[in-house]
């Protein structure tokens, strides 16, 4: 099944639609490559999420503003959300395994960097190159999504990319964690990077002697240019705004927050801005599941509601100044962007394999199909996404600049969740409600419905 051509471990026949192919053999390479899979895009996720740390151990004596601060983790976002273009399709250009070992590597450059310029007297223009190199970190879930998608059949893609997505996410929490662990023993922010560098030489190690590349998955331009003329990729890129965006932003600058409005210290906050992270990133799995079997569309639209509803009650804890009901507030909506982040990415192979089959197309045609423009599609889409994490930054930079608090932020945040509800709706749930039996039995093709993506 393997040869040890073109430099590395290349799989020639991958089939994990045929049951039996899959019981036999598929399944457990797709797990152990999903396992590497998730710890290099777990340390990504760490060194991308650096700079929302780092920030807290700038004190006064560093000369930056909360405003400065704000901007810098923007930028930050803005570059990790950008890579997540070309990484997409790296996976099909230099394979699924040789790709996860390079952007591993790549991690070095920011953590050493930071390591170099960590200290008091150096200019903010200086920070801000050097955090823009930690943007790399973000370009690692877009691969590891790609590749991974290749690996599992459709039936189980919905807790597969879960899982890898909520191991990846996980490495925010796990750098606050590691922060307020050094915070609280008088360590300093070299300590934490000094402890991030050999990981990642672990984590690129790992990827090399244990994981694979898929011969069959070839970089296809033209996949590239359909997914982006589809309005499908585009629909989804706007609802992931919503869900994942919502994730890293707020991780990036929920600590700010409680610093800033609530006169939280750096060890104060960092004693409670892990939970949110920690807590969206292992209910993201559960996303996924619940949307392998109810349908991912149903589950978005009802996380869409809830999460207006906790953004609703921020903005009034906001107002009453009350720290306990706005750090619960915040921990709530955490939970549910990352309930919504399982969904919606559980939604994109769904979307295109109902395509393929309202095209006519069946079996491992209709697969193929679905995993050519879901595979392309996803870079953009997770792109997009996280550039959701930029506006939360620079609107919370905003709205302490106007008002001297994020309630403005927050209000404008309730705006966009009802929008995405409304989306939601209205292309994935209202066209299918009105797709009746009898019209169905009238057409010449299958009745497109995305109501079960």
């Amino acid at each position: 099944m393997t040869a040890p051509s073109r430099g590395g471990r290349w799989i020639q026949h991958w089939d994990p639609e045929n049951e039996t192919f899959w019981n036999e053999t598929g399944e457990k390479i797709a797990k152990r490559n999903l396992l590497f899979s998730v710890l290099s895009e777990h340390i990504g996720f760490s060194v991308w999420t650096l700079w929302s740390v780092l920030v807290l151990f700038m004190g006064p004596e560093y000369g930056l503003t909360p405003a400065d601060k704000f901007l810098l983790t923007s930028m930050v976002t803005l570059v990790g959300a950008a890579v997540r273009v070309p990484y997409t399709f790296a996976v099909a250009i230099f394979g699924g395994r040789n790709w996860t070992v390079v952007s591993a590597s790549l991690l070095l450059v920011p953590t050493i960097a930071a390591f170099v310029v960590m200290e008091p007297g150096t200019s903010f223009s200086t920070f801000l190159l050097v955090g823009l190199l930690a943007g790399v970190g973000g370009g690692n879930f877009a691969s590891s999504m790609t590749n991974i998608n290749a690996f599992f059949p459709l039936r189980k893609k919905g807790w597969a990319l879960g899982l890898n997505a909520g191991g990846g996410n996980i490495g925010v929490p796990v750098i606050q964690l590691a922060a307020l662990a050094i915070i609280g023993a008088s360590g300093g922010p070299r300590v934490l990077l000094g402890i991030y560098i050999p990981l990642i030489v672990v984590a690129a190690v790992l990827a090399a002697r244990f994981m694979d590349n898929i011969e069959n998955v070839r970089n296809d331009t033209g996949a590239a240019r359909d997914a982006a003329k589809d309005p499908h990729t585009w629909i989804m890129s706007f609802l992931y705004i919503g869900t994942f965006g919502s994730f890293i932003g707020y991780s990036f600058a929920f600590g700010q927050v409680l610093t800033n409005q609530f006169g939280r210290t750096p060890l104060q906050a960092a004693y409670v801005t892990f939970i949110g992270p920690l807590l969206g990133s292992l209910i993201r799995p559960v996303g996924g599941r619940l949307a392998d079997r109810y349908g991912g569309a149903k589950i978005t639209l009802y996380n869409f509601v809830a999460m207006g509803a906790a953004t609703a009650v921020l903005i009034v804890a906001s107002m009453e100044k009350s720290l306990a009901l706005f750090t619960a507030a915040f921990v709530v909506l955490f939970v549910l962007t990352g309930l919504g982040n399982g969904s919606t990415y559980k939604m994109i192979p769904g979307i295109f394999q109902t395509k393929a089959l309202a095209k006519g197309l069946q079996g491992e045609a209709a697969a193929a199909y679905g995993r050519r423009l879901s595979g392309a599609s996803m870079g953009l889409i997770g792109a997009v996404g996280a550039l959701g994490g930029v506006g939360i930054n620079l609107a919370f930079r905003q709205s302490f600049l106007s008002y001297g608090s994020g309630t403005g932020a927050f209000v404008a945040f309730l705006a966009c969740y009802a929008l995405c509800f409304a989306v939601t709706w209205a292309v994935y749930l209202r066209r299918s409600a009105a797709a009746t039996p009898s019209t169905a039995a009238t057409e010449t093709k299958p009745q497109l419905s995305y109501a079960e993506v």
